[in-house]
């Protein structure tokens, strides 16, 4: 590579070689990378690229792009409702399906001082987020896994939120909490038997207990949670649920016989049934 290229140039070398992804998908990448380790915006393209020494590290991190890690990974960072949270592979990446599910809570719920619960937490982009946007709240949020909690602690130290963090099982015993009004969660859902429709980026590197259930129970943690519901949310409190697109008419089914009410089954941007609303009566 000669040192007179441009940014614009070796940006379109180093994307046709990620042919994984569409044209745009891989332009979009590389240039993360630019703009992380260069401190680059579109408007400096064209720029000479820097000295040999000065491009090692964004091309150590290039390869791990060219093995499939995802991007959020290798620079430890990854967008969320406007704000940027610490990630690492003891977390799921936030997405945007889940931004979806917390921009409908926060326009249902104008109410000050309101008491959330997040189930399930991971990186704390959902209870951080709504700490930040809804009015006065008051905002908990629990894992199984301590090495995500120390994540989800350093976002909230990072975005300067209130969240308090519960070490806990969701399938464990519900603990003795002040009422809620709100629970949310973002659980594992996706069946074992799916693996093979997902692309490889997620199966190799995002951890698995975040993600899947068993085949013969798909619906083990959302009954969990149903049951968290009727021991911890007021009357006539909320409950929020992302979903899988397959599981919302059992998942309808299972919350009426726990004595929900008033389902919604809303879909998300993609027309897929991604988010489900219930009020404990």
């Amino acid at each position: 590579m000669h040192l007179s290229q441009t940014f614009s140039e070796w940006m379109a070398a180093l994307s046709a070689q990620l042919t994984a992804y569409s044209q745009a998908e891989a332009e979009n990448l590389v240039f993360w990378l630019f703009e992380h380790h260069f401190r680059l915006r579109r408007a400096d393209l064209q720029q000479t690229i820097p000295s040999a020494t000065d491009r090692e590290p964004l091309l150590a991190d290039f390869e791990r792009l060219l093995r499939g890690e995802p991007i959020q990974y290798i620079l430890e960072e990854a967008p969320f409702y406007g704000r940027s949270f610490s990630v690492t592979r003891d977390t799921l990446i936030p997405r945007n399906e889940t931004e979806e599910l917390v921009h409908l809570i926060l326009k249902e719920n104008p109410k000050a001082g309101l008491r959330v619960l997040d189930l399930g937490t991971g990186t704390g982009c959902i209870p951080i987020t709504l700490a930040l946007e809804l009015k006065e709240p008051k905002v908990y949020a629990l894992d199984v896994s301590v090495k995500a909690l120390d994540i989800a602690r350093k976002n909230v130290a990072q975005l300067g939120a209130q969240v308090q963090f519960l070490e806990g099982d969701l399938l464990g015993t519900v603990p003795n909490l002040a009422l809620f009004d709100i629970l949310v969660s973002n659980p594992p859902y996706v069946p074992l038997r799916d693996q093979g429709e997902m692309h490889a980026n997620v199966l190799d590197f995002e951890p698995h207990l975040a993600l899947f259930v068993p085949d013969e129970d798909q619906l083990l943690f959302y009954r969990a949670i149903g049951v968290w519901g009727q021991q911890l949310l007021k009357k006539g409190g909320k409950l929020y649920l992302e979903i899988y697109e397959n599981l919302a008419e059992e998942l309808v089914k299972l919350l009426l016989s726990q004595g929900y009410e008033q389902l919604h089954v809303q879909q998300d941007l993609n027309g897929k049934n991604r988010m489900l609303s219930a009020i404990w009566p």
